[in-house]
């Protein structure tokens, strides 16, 4: 099965952190910290980049999830080539 992830901060996802629409129903293209009953949560009108930065500060644990040993700067350059490619944030 191919791995998804949220189309919004990139993280993995699985059935249990779906977001929600506003029907109540799971949206799986966005994960429940990034969409709540049809709307995005957190800066809703944030940017990509102010979203890369909200998401830097989970480099530590992301390390532990994936084995790597990103720094933050790091983690931050990985997310631009990534975060493009993402449905919120296609052009």
């Amino acid at each position: 099965m191919e791995q998804k992830f949220c189309q919004s901060c990139g993280m993995p996802m699985a059935t249990e952190i779906y977001g929600t629409n506003a029907d109540g129903s799971l949206n799986e293209d966005y994960c429940m910290y990034c969409y709540k009953d049809g709307a995005f949560v957190g800066p809703a009108d944030c940017t990509m980049e102010q979203m890369i930065d909200f998401c830097a500060q989970f480099t530590d644990e992301m390390n532990k999830h994936t084995g790597l040993n990103l720094t933050p700067e790091q983690a931050k350059e990985q997310m631009r080539q990534f975060f493009p490619h993402l449905k919120r944030w296609k052009k």
